[in-house]
């Protein structure tokens, strides 16, 4: 039974090395989806005016590009980003729900109630900013695809590229 119980303290010890990288990486697609919003908000309002140019018509002039396959290609690429976010986010949210749980559960059976909250904040307030960054980047990811594909149906039509 010592051996299991080593064990489980090892796995324990392992899993806490985790939390403040999660807790940095979650910080991290936080400040990526709103730096996204706002550059999305900022393209909406582009969009509305009768002289926008989109990216993708940019792209495709500045590099001389006539095939829809490289474009779509760089629309893969710039959406890579947003779809990285909207998937892991949520992902790395249970992560950090996970890993404070245990010390918390700890506290619980030991009546610290300080310790109990602290453990819960951490856990709660990280699981809340992955799901916002992920919810802000899934918005962001429908909304642009939408847009390239439709200025690629664009593009092709121009071109005559099917």
């Amino acid at each position: 039974m010592e051996f299991i119980s080593q064990i489980e303290a090892n796995l324990y010890e392992v899993s806490r090395v985790f939390l403040v990288p999660v807790l940095l990486l979650i910080a991290i697609a936080l400040i990526y989806a709103l730096w996204m919003l706002g550059g999305f908000l900022f393209e909406w309002l582009q969009r509305q005016s009768s002289n926008y140019i989109s990216p993708l018509n940019y792209y495709a002039t500045k590099y001389g590009i006539k095939s829809s396959d490289d474009i779509e290609l760089w629309i893969m690429k710039k959406l890579e980003g947003l779809k990285i976010i909207a998937r892991t986010a949520p992902m790395l949210g249970l992560i950090a729900t996970m890993i404070p749980m245990g010390p918390a559960l700890l506290a619980l059976g030991s009546n610290d109630a300080s310790a109990v909250g602290q453990n819960m904040v951490t856990a709660f307030s990280a699981v809340i900013l992955a799901l916002i960054a992920a919810s802000i980047c899934f918005f962001i990811l429908n909304i642009r695809r939408r847009w390239l594909l439709e200025d690629l149906r664009q593009f092709e039509q121009q071109h005559g590229d099917k």
